[in-house]
């Protein structure tokens, strides 16, 4: 006769009925599976650590970022990654609960080839190289033939340079913001490895501060994202561990920070905007409001847009023309990927967050856990439709808004109450407000917040209503808990991107890549 444990465990594994899909929003669409650059991967919104670590502290910025671009191998020259100057990207706010924006951050990139005739876009070592004594006519022996190590955007060797402009739109008025010490905006570059280019030298450059207090950076980065890609697309074919269970943490393992599978985005790199803001500029009252105001409730959420027409003119450049159309939105890091069906998933992208009322019924029934609870044969329970404990993440609801707060309607955004401070990252929890962290997802979302895991349990499992809350809904997990690289506790908060010549991803069966089965 089956044991209880062995039951569940077979049960569970028919989840491999269920449609995948935890990628955060890496080409989580039809449209961006073809337009990468205009690929929304990833968007944040939290309470900024730096100067905000104490509970008695108040509050005084907030990060946003936007990743774009997603999978990108760091040793992928000649050309790597620049941001596309024919993208407009957006991070907007909306600050009176209507789902409409009240604040757009707007940056436009251009392009600068500053090495024609070179066969890569960066190159250098050192002090530089210069050709020997034995070169060939009519380069002169002493030439410099490599220029020196990359370590400001003056450098040489830095061929393909971006400068960006940032826009900042309050009530339809447009003010074009600038560096304080009045020099452009550049966009960190990829990080081809250590003899071409000193990427720390060029992060730290390329973080800019602004007299209103506003700090900015954009560039090529470590994709901020983790999970076990392999076990999720495999048909949520996720691995066994320690339980016995497919899909189910011990309580060692739910705690742990180290992973147990692998991060199959480990090594690779992503393009990142990230902008923090004083609270002021953001709430409608323009303070700082305490976490029980309404007003200190905000939505967010990142778009990428392009003009209607592209004109094809070989062996001229493209022309871009007409009117500016959206690509592809972002507000919650879950709910394009995880709960729109793939027949509407560009219509969601396209469509605008006040409009969807129209895709209501995914969020307040949605199929993956039906499909779930059918497949387990019952063993995971989830509760009844309409799923009113999911109305935090598609409205303005507790226990992120304050009582009193407009619901608004039904829409993506990524809502955060900017009163509650920040918890110190030492004391923080990557499963955020499952875990009693008041400051992590779904208030907000910062870089090292678990949505996998978190998905998983409240979305699948409904933990979020209390009689939920218990095994193995409020165990499901990847295995994956945390980052391959380290992020920082300053602004950007972003870590480096891999180095093209020695970066590593880690594969199943590797030390710290978990089992293969």
């Amino acid at each position: 006769m089956k044991t209880p444990q062995s039951l569940l465990a077979a049960t569970l594994a028919l989840i491999l009925a269920a449609p995948p899909g935890f990628a955060a929003n890496h080409r989580e669409a039809p449209i961006t599976a073809l337009d990468h650059k205009a690929d929304i991967t990833d968007f944040f919104a939290f309470v900024s650590y730096t100067g905000n670590q104490t509970p008695n502290q108040r509050p005084s910025k907030v990060t946003f970022i936007l990743c774009v671009d997603p999978l990108l191998e760091p040793a992928n020259g000649p050309n790597y990654f620049p941001f596309d100057p024919s993208i407009l990207y957006e991070i907007k706010a909306d600050n009176n609960h209507d789902a409409q924006e009240d604040l757009i951050f707007q940056f436009q990139f251009d392009i600068e080839q500053r090495l024609p005739n070179l066969f890569t876009t960066m190159a250098g070592a050192g002090e530089g190289i210069r050709t020997p004594a034995n070169s060939p006519a009519p380069v002169p022996p002493g030439t410099l033939i490599v220029p020196p190590q990359i370590r400001d955007f003056d450098s040489p060797g830095l061929g393909l340079r971006q400068p960006y402009r940032v826009n900042m739109i309050r009530n339809g008025n447009a003010t074009s913001m600038a560096n304080i010490d009045g020099k452009p905006f550049y966009a960190v570059p990829a990080n081809p490895g250590p003899r071409t280019i000193d990427y720390p030298a060029l992060f730290k450059a390329g973080t800019y501060s602004m007299a209103n207090g506003v700090n900015v950076f954009a560039g090529t980065v470590d994709d901020a994202f983790w999970i076990d890609l392999g076990g999720a697309f495999d048909t949520l074919n996720l691995r066994t561990l320690g339980s016995g269970i497919p899909a189910v943490l011990t309580d060692m393992e739910d705690r742990a920070a180290q992973n147990f599978a692998a991060d199959t985005v480990s090594g690779f790199a992503v393009n990142a905007i990230a902008i923090e803001v004083p609270i002021e500029m953001l709430t409608s009252s323009g303070r700082v409001e305490a976490a029980t105001v309404p007003a200190a409730t905000i939505g967010a959420w990142g778009t990428t847009s392009r003009q209607r027409i592209t004109v094809r003119r070989s062996p001229n450049p493209l022309a871009n023309l007409g009117e500016l159309r959206q690509v592809q939105r972002m507000g919650q890091p879950l709910f394009n990927e995880l709960l729109i069906g793939t027949g509407f998933k560009d219509k969601f992208s396209m469509s605008q967050p006040k409009d969807d009322a129209q895709f209501a019924s995914f969020a307040l029934d949605p199929a993956l856990a039906r499909i779930v609870n059918a497949a387990t044969a019952g063993a995971v329970e989830i509760p009844a439709a309409p799923r009113t404990d999911l109305l935090p993440l598609v409205t303005y609801a507790a226990p992120i808004a304050a009582p009193g707060t407009p619901s608004g309607p039904v829409a993506d955004l990524l809502r955060l109450n900017t009163g509650v401070a920040a918890t110190p990252p030492a004391q923080a929890s990557r499963l955020g407000l499952l875990a009693g962290d008041p400051a992590g997802y779904p208030n907000g979302r910062r870089l090292f917040d678990d949505v996998t895991d978190i998905a998983l349990r409240a979305v699948v499992g409904g933990v979020l209503i209390p009689a939920f809350n218990k095994f193995p809904n409020n165990k499901l997990g990847d295995g994956v808990n945390v980052n391959d690289a380290a992020y920082r506790n300053e602004f950007p908060y972003l870590a480096d991107c891999p180095s093209g010549r020695n970066r590593r991803h880690i594969d199943p069966g590797e030390t710290g890549g978990g089992p293969v089965q």
